[in-house]
């Protein structure tokens, strides 16, 4: 039974430069931590992601979430956390202030994602674990399919989860084999061109393959020559990947991804307003062959499913500690998987979290095992940090999601 709760406001500034995109010139990684504490003694711990500023409003968000669980057994609520999610992201008054975006969807993602953390603790398995040995009627029931029954109902996930199920075995070796990331700190908005030249290399020298580069300078040029640089160091046949922040207006979008067809990106990751799904659509058809990648800051499951029913999305990076958390992380992995869209996720978590849903994802769901960003900036201060050797996430042993912070 869950006796007691703890809300942490966490912050980490950065080393110059790093974390910098066009948007956000001086982020402070932060996370609002819950920490359910139960009566075997055993911590829950949940992670959101903010970049300072307002981390304390998600933290006082989270602790009337908590609160409503005090009592509560773990295993009872995740028998149907389908519907304490429901339940919670639907409460009259804090709906207001969403409704499931905002400070109030991150405040529910940190409870979220300490619920699932403490079931895997009290199971003694990592969080992969738990989540492939759970059958597919098991894994739907700790999920919110409201207003997505229009392309995805109960009965129509758990027959998708079934059907993907019968061919795991041949994705088993995963975990032996581990789970390939991809560098997304070579190339922050802040570097000079020589960093980013001196990042490539040191990247492809740890056995990177794939790697992304920070874009949207208020001088497109800027943009296109640091793109060939980074193509240049890595090769032809490194995988390239470009990211916005949302930065460019529709039609500097079309002008600029247009001109950086040259140097062939892998995607070209939140072009431009989030909530513009129509005008991701007509960019995806005008740009193609290159991909939109976005997720990062579309806040719940219903926008995700308006970007796969235009066919505006390429890639999904849905992350679980933005949405609301792994529950709706797994909600829109479904939605992504019967449109046969990859998910790629954003990962505020820095990989601690996102490294057993990846796994879960390929396994069961047979979603492509294509890479997992890596962002290195607070690999200290976690228990147990991420564990990459030659550009592969190791499989996490230890019991839980990762998320225990020092």
């Amino acid at each position: 039974m869950i006796l007691n709760f703890k809300v942490q406001d966490k912050r980490f500034p950065l080393l110059t430069g790093a974390g910098s995109d066009a948007v956000h010139k001086d982020p402070i990684y932060s996370y609002a931590v819950t920490e359910l504490i139960d009566d075997s003694g055993h911590i829950g711990t949940g992670l959101a992601f903010t970049i300072g500023a307002g981390n304390e409003l998600v933290c006082q968000a989270a602790a009337f979430y908590a609160e409503q669980l005090k009592g509560k057994d773990i295993e009872e609520i995740m028998a149907n956390f389908g519907q304490v999610f429901n339940a919670l992201s639907n409460e009259q008054q804090f709906r207001w202030l969403g409704p499931q975006k905002g400070v109030v969807h991150l405040a529910l993602a940190s409870v979220t994602n300490a619920c699932y953390d403490l079931w895997a603790k009290k199971r003694g398995v990592p969080l992969w674990k738990l989540l492939i040995d759970l059958s597919a009627e098991e894994l739907v029931n700790t999920l919110d399919l409201s207003y997505l029954e229009d392309e995805l109902t109960k009965d129509q996930a758990i027959q998708l989860l079934q059907d993907n199920m019968r061919s795991r075995d041949t994705r088993m070796n995963i975990i032996e084999k581990g789970y390939t990331g991809y560098d997304t700190s070579v190339g922050w908005f802040n570097y000079s061109d020589d960093q980013i030249r001196e990042n490539c290399k040191k990247a492809i020298d740890s056995g990177f393959t794939a790697m992304k580069l920070k874009v949207g300078s208020s001088d497109p040029l800027r943009d296109i020559r640091r793109a060939h640089i980074v193509r240049e160091v890595a090769g032809d046949a490194a995988t390239v990947m470009l990211d916005a922040n949302q930065q460019w207006t529709y039609p500097q979008a079309v002008s600029i991804c247009n001109e950086l067809k040259e140097m062939n990106p892998y995607w070209v990751e939140e072009p431009t307003h989030p909530d513009d799904v129509y005008a991701h659509k007509k960019l995806a058809e005008l740009v193609s062959p290159i991909k939109i990648a976005m997720g990062e800051h579309v806040p719940n499951k219903v926008l995700f499913k308006n970007y796969l029913q235009l066919g505006a999305a390429g890639f999904v990076q849905v992350d679980a500690v933005r949405v609301g958390g792994v529950s709706e992380f797994l909600t829109v992995s479904l939605l992504a998987r019967k449109f046969n869209i990859p998910v790629v996720p954003h990962v505020g978590d820095m990989g601690q979290l996102h490294q057993h849903l990846v796994l879960f994802n390929h396994i069961n769901m047979g979603h492509e095992a294509l890479f997992l960003e890596h962002i290195p900036h607070l690999k200290s201060h976690f228990v147990h940090p991420v564990d990459i050797k030659n550009g592969v996430y190791k499989t996490p042993m230890e019991v839980g999601s990762s998320c225990d912070l020092l």
